[in-house]
């Protein structure tokens, strides 16, 4: 069974329940990226708060997605990363650059509203 994707208004909430295989994370970025436009989402909320380990296969997968999602007009903000598991990726110099982070699902809604609030032009 495949990870559920809820429509929350204008954003996409993933929450990971599970460790991904390989073909679980393809499986998720491909649906996202087609919901994504399918609902025009402008932004997407995953959350990672279940995930014991984050690997560099799982980091390279969250932000190919997210990388993905930006081409089709979406931010993405993951949020609930575990402290053993931000420490871990921190170690090991792994990253998130196309991503914003948050602390929880709260927040993380916060983020996304921030970063797809319309842009004002002040001449």
């Amino acid at each position: 069974m495949g990870v559920p994707i809820l429509k929350q208004g204008e954003y996409l909430v993933v929450a990971i329940q599970d460790e991904l295989t390989d073909t679980g994370w393809h499986d998720l970025r491909t649906d996202l990226v087609a919901r994504a436009g399918k609902y025009r989402s402008r932004g997407v909320l995953i959350d990672v708060s279940a995930m014991e380990v984050m690997d560099s296969f799982a980091t390279r997968m969250l932000d190919g997605i997210a990388r993905m999602l930006r081409f089709r007009g979406a931010e993405t903000v993951v949020a609930g990363m575990q402290p053993e598991v931000a420490f871990a990726m921190a170690q090991l110099g792994l990253r998130l650059p196309n991503t914003g982070t948050a602390l929880d699902m709260d927040d993380g809604f916060i983020e996304l509203q921030r970063r797809t609030r319309p842009v004002t032009h002040v001449r």
